[in-house]
């Protein structure tokens, strides 16, 4: 897949293409990619996905932003996997906001990337105040001739799939439901780097796994694999928040203690997957007590394992 930072003057090739952030690349989303993939086949087109960072209510609204549920990386490495052959990540800030739509047309849409056919979700709004729609579109398709379509709803179990849902369910410490949503278990990914050793010395190692989110989606103990460190993932149980029995004002941190596992892995790229969420986070009156905490933490994955959860 290629990736490209932006949107030419003009284009080169033709396109078949769709617009979002894609978020967390859900159930929902992975429709509209199967759609979109598709139709490019058909008309022997790149399927291309034109895609924001930041996500706009970070620019306009940075306080009530909602907790991305995917890095840039795991966006494009989930893109990559729904057979995306194009992806233009486009910087969204106050320029690109301010765009009406019928110039979002021209300059991005028919210049830019040579549209042939877009697909979009069925409440896709675009260009300054948001004052673009299906309407403008298809109309906007018969003049410069691409053509337009849009993507209905998907539900799964009779709820909307959608990264909000997802969201919900995962603050909920629902890891099943989100699961079900997304069509797979929630993923963190990150590089291992070196932590404070604190739970080496509490008799339970971590692999200190960093994050690039300012806001989480969720926070507890959680009962985990993990892949990246060999052919088979590995199991765990992961600590994912604030430590609070450690100090106060902490930065977030998500912290894994492999099961029956021992060697050196800082600097690997690992991806945490979560299966079920075993607690909230709480604080310990003594370290002594966290370590006591951790012993049933890792009683308790063990026990959720050996009952065939993977």
């Amino acid at each position: 897949m290629l990736v490209f930072r932006g949107v030419p003057e003009r284009a080169t090739t033709s396109t078949v293409l769709t617009i979002g952030n894609f978020d967390g690349v859900h159930r929902g989303h992975r429709a509209l990619l199967a759609q979109l993939t598709a139709k490019a086949q058909a008309c022997a087109l790149p399927a291309t996905v034109l895609t924001f960072e930041p996500h706009p209510r970070e620019l306009f609204a940075p306080d009530q932003a909602p907790a991305r549920l995917s890095s840039l990386r795991e966006k494009l490495e989930l893109l990559a996997a729904c057979g995306v052959d194009r992806v233009h990540v486009c910087r969204f800030n106050r320029a690109l906001a301010g765009l009406t739509a019928d110039a979002f047309i021209t300059q991005i849409l028919v210049r830019g990337l040579s549209l042939r056919h877009l697909i979009i979700g069925d409440d896709f709004r675009f260009g300054k105040a948001r004052s673009g729609d299906f309407s403008l579109l298809r109309a906007a398709g018969e003049a410069h001739r691409f053509g337009v379509e849009a993507m209905h709803t998907v539900e799964v179990d009779g709820l909307r799939a959608s990264s909000s849902a997802v969201r919900a369910a995962l603050a909920a410490g629902n890891l099943e439901q989100a699961a079900v949503l997304l069509g797979r278990s929630y993923v963190i990914s990150g590089r291992v780097g070196h932590g404070d050793k604190i739970g080496r010395t509490l008799g339970f190692p971590t692999a200190n796994v960093r994050l690039r989110r300012n806001r989480l989606p969720l926070t507890g103990v959680f009962a985990v694999t993990v892949a990246g460190l060999g052919a088979v993932p590995l199991r765990g149980a992961a600590s994912l928040g604030v430590r609070p029995t450690v100090a106060t004002g902490l930065k977030p941190v998500l912290e894994v203690h492999l099961l029956d596992f021992s060697g050196e892995i800082y600097g690997a790229h690992v991806s945490v997957n979560f299966l079920h969420k075993l607690r909230d986070e709480a604080k310990y009156d003594s370290l002594d007590a966290l370590k006591a905490q951790i012993a049933r933490d890792v009683a308790a994955t063990r026990s959720y394992f050996e009952n065939d959860h993977d």
